[in-house]
């Protein structure tokens, strides 16, 4: 069950394509449930072809560099170390 308030958008045939292609798929599924739904809505909304390759270049560009989302800087949360307790 998704907490998101907005539309989840179904991921393309083609971004999963691409995804996979360019071996990201861990990348994409590693980001937040409302980075991967924006992303693909935003992909998805652009009118032209040319639009939707452009936004989806960019957005396998962000995963692969792992450091940006839609143009913004991106610190992905690092697992936190679980430390022995006494000793």
């Amino acid at each position: 069950m998704s907490r998101q308030r907005r539309p989840v958008h179904p991921m393309p045939e083609f971004v999963r394509n691409a995804l996979a292609e360019k071996g990201l798929m861990d990348s994409y599924n590693s980001r937040p449930p409302y980075q991967r739904n924006d992303y693909v809505g935003w992909i998805i909304r652009a009118k032209r072809p040319e639009t939707q390759q452009k936004r989806l270049k960019q957005m396998l560009d962000e995963l692969n560099a792992g450091d940006s989302y839609m143009n913004m800087k991106y610190r992905a949360n690092k697992p936190r170390s679980n430390p022995e307790i006494g000793s």
